[in-house]
């Protein structure tokens, strides 16, 4: 197990039982290629299997989450979830693209970066996770990193607050965006966190949530109401 993934681990907060699946999760086939006499697999089988486990735990959470919503509003919901670019996103935030092992090749075209490989990474972590831990792990995995990131106001939001304010920032070359945590409060098992996004130094807009990723998506949400009324 190389140390990287065991840092991954501590930050994840997730231990495998079987550390062979998370290197798997990790290898890619360039690296395997680069590697015929030695034990590695690559993760595309994992791939495959995290593809299905996603899907079925994401629409088990919208079915949940919204009773009353008919199968085309949960299916919509689900494919912006489980799209490549969200995928990408997901694991950007997480930084898997350092921990993956690739061929010379692919290292030196910036396959780090690639996002339909990072697509694939996620989805093969969560077949790993899946096979060492099972569905209760993967949900919880899920709602720890995943879902808070599309939660406002206790509402499924599929639009990326942050992203659309930095393009509109950019647009109108207003200035530099940055968010901080101000304010952390109540117990560690129900913890809420205070973000507030200014702009060169100017507060935009303060926003509050269950996760930082959440509170930064509030308040992104409360800045970009207050810009676009500007223009």
């Amino acid at each position: 197990m190389s140390g990287d993934l065991k840092q991954l681990q501590h930050k994840l907060q997730i231990v495998f039982q079987n550390r062979q699946l998370l290197k798997q999760a990790f290898t890619h086939a360039s690296y395997v290629n680069e590697h015929r006499f030695s034990q590695h697999q690559d993760n595309e089988r994992l791939e495959f299997l995290g593809d299905a486990v996603l899907e079925l735990t994401v629409s088990e959470h919208l079915y949940r989450m919204f009773p009353d919503r008919p199968e085309g509003e949960l299916t919509k919901l689900r494919a912006a979830i489980v799209c490549e670019p969200s995928l990408v996103k997901f694991a950007e935030s997480l930084e898997f693209g350092k921990y993956v092992l690739l061929g010379k090749g692919e290292e030196l075209t910036g396959g780090r970066t690639r996002p339909a490989l990072l697509a694939d990474v996620f989805e093969s972590f969560i077949g790993a996770l899946y096979l060492d831990q099972g569905l209760k792990e993967v949900n919880a995995f899920l709602h720890k990193f995943i879902f808070s990131q599309f939660m406002i106001d206790g509402k499924l939001q599929t639009t990326d607050f942050k992203t659309e304010l930095q393009e509109l920032t950019q647009h109108h070359n207003l200035g530099v965006l940055e968010y901080r945590i101000i304010e952390e409060r109540g117990p560690a098992h129900e913890r809420e966190f205070v973000s507030e996004v200014s702009m060169d130094g100017r507060a935009l807009g303060k926003g509050t949530g269950r996760s930082k990723k959440e509170a930064e998506q509030q308040a992104a949400a409360v800045a970009l109401e207050r810009l676009k009324a500007s223009y």
